[in-house]
C-alpha cells in the first residue's frame, strides 16, 4: 500500500505533517510493502484557495491513501471516488504517523466532519463543518487544531 503524507519539508521520518494537503511543500510517500520512503516536491504548493490539484502531480504514483490532519469534504469525496482512502494523521511527526499506520491504528476522516475552507485575510486555518461558527469576513477562522478568530458578522453553521 502506498501512503501519501503532506509534509513541511523533505526530512522523511523526522518531518512533520503540513496542515493543508494541497499547499504542502512536499509529499512523503511510504510504500508499506517495500518499507521505502520517497519525497516528492509539490510543484503546485503556491496557489489560490480552491484551485489546488495535488493529485494531478501524484496520480503517477498510484497512491492508495492520504494521511493528513484535515481535508475538505469535496477533496475527500473526490479521492474516495478514485478508491483512495483519507486517514486522520493523529500526530504531527511522520515516524509516529507511520507507526500508527503499520499497526492499523488510523481512522478515516468522515466527509461530514471535513474542513470547510480558509478564513479571509491573515489566518489560513481550517474550520470544521459542524463547528457552528460564523462565516463573516475576517482574519482567519479556527478549527482543525487551530484557534483563529473570524471578525465580522456571519451566520453560524451546524
Amino acid at each position: 500500500m502506498l501512503a501519501c503524507i503532506p509534509t513541511k519539508g523533505n526530512a522523511g521520518l523526522e518531518d512533520t505533517v503540513f496542515e493543508h494537503f494541497g499547499s504542502a511543500p512536499y509529499f512523503t510517500l511510504y510504500d508499506s510493502e517495500k518499507g521505502e520512503i520517497k519525497i516528492v516536491e509539490n510543484r503546485n504548493a503556491h496557489h489560490s484557495h480552491g484551485t489546488c490539484h495535488p493529485m494531478n502531480q501524484l496520480v503517477r504514483y498510484h497512491i492508495d491513501c492520504v494521511i493528513c490532519s484535515g481535508m475538505g469534504r469535496r477533496a475527500i469525496e473526490a479521492l474516495s471516488t478514485e478508491g483512495i482512502k483519507v486517514y486522520d494523521a493523529g500526530s504531527k511527526k511522520v515516524s509516529e504517523i507511520l507507526d500508527k499506520f503499520k499497526a492499523d491504528g488510523l481512522s478515516e476522516i468522515d466527509p461530514a466532519k471535513a474542513c470547510r475552507g480558509h478564513g479571509q485575510g491573515t489566518g489560513a486555518a481550517h474550520t470544521p463543518l459542524d463547528s457552528g461558527q460564523g462565516r463573516g469576513a475576517g482574519h482567519g477562522q479556527g478549527g482543525c487544531g487551530h484557534h483563529g478568530q473570524g471578525v465580522g458578522g456571519g451566520r453560524g453553521r451546524r
